[in-house]
């Protein structure tokens, strides 16, 4: 089975394709949580304990832990362990976001990919292909390429022509046509373009997108499915984290987002 598989088996066995978002901002997660011992692996663990019945994936984003150092790195860990330990059915994904020359790029594999045991994470390809090499060598794993990011600023170098198509066009077409040799490349592809993401897919035929900016970020979701569903009315991984984490009922919102989803799907 490969790592694509992993997550539609996921997504069919609980008719969803929601992503929940574990980016736990130690400055916005309850107070109740920050007395403990480890707090923000015990808000994720309270967060995934309301909500797994719904989701399809969890994608924590590793500046959150980063950012408490090597406690924060620790209670990402116990996170992931905890995943792997009750529902490893569940597709996990780290947005990390990295890039760099070949042989650093295997460090980044070791700890994201091996020690904290991620599914997919995300990367940027910047460097080009030869950079990225190190991950996509990576049969077992996911590698979800940054190619039409869902913030405003995302046009200033995505929007750029070269040979007269927009940047995010030809990212989507060197990944699908050169990179994906493995069958396990996926792409981020944000909410808040839907031109852009139906212009995507018909690129990359029936590639997984990666889809933030729901939520939070004012994302249409009726758009969005429609542009994006592959064949199967599936393809999307569609993420909302601050909307559903730091609600007053995480568990509703998810409930939500997935009736939401599926009445476009």
């Amino acid at each position: 089975m490969s790592i694509i598989d992993k997550y539609n088996k996921r997504s069919d066995a609980v008719n969803s394709l929601v992503c929940i978002g574990l980016d736990s901002d130690f400055e916005k997660i309850p107070e109740k949580f920050k007395k403990l011992e480890f707090p923000q692996f015990e808000f994720n663990k309270s967060i995934i304990e309301l909500t797994n019945e719904y989701a399809a994936a969890y994608k924590p984003n590793i500046a959150f832990y980063e950012a408490r150092g090597s406690q924060g790195l620790k209670e990402l860990k116990m996170t992931m362990d905890f995943l792997r330990e009750n529902y490893p059915d569940i597709f996990t994904v780290c947005d990390s976001k990295r890039g760099d020359i070949g042989n650093t790029n295997k460090g980044y594999i070791e700890l994201i990919l091996d020690w904290l045991g991620f599914d997919a994470m995300t990367v940027s390809p910047y460097l080009g292909g030869e950079s990225l090499r190190p991950f996509l060598e990576r049969l077992d794993k996911g590698i979800i390429v940054l190619c039409k990011t869902s913030n405003p600023g995302s046009g200033e170098f995505q929007d750029l022509k070269i040979e007269d198509k927009p940047l995010w066009q030809f990212i989507a077409e060197k990944v699908t046509n050169e990179w994906d040799k493995n069958k396990n490349c996926l792409l981020v592809v944000g909410a808040t373009y839907p031109e852009e993401m139906k212009k995507i897919r018909e690129v990359t035929g029936d590639m997984t997108f990666l889809v933030p900016g729901v939520g939070a970020q004012g994302g249409d979701v009726e758009q969005l499915v429609k542009a994006g569903k592959n064949s199967q009315n599936k393809g999307l991984i569609i993420n909302s984290s601050r909307g559903i984490i730091f609600s007053d009922n995480p568990r509703t919102e998810t409930i939500k987002l997935k009736e939401k989803i599926n009445k476009y799907r």
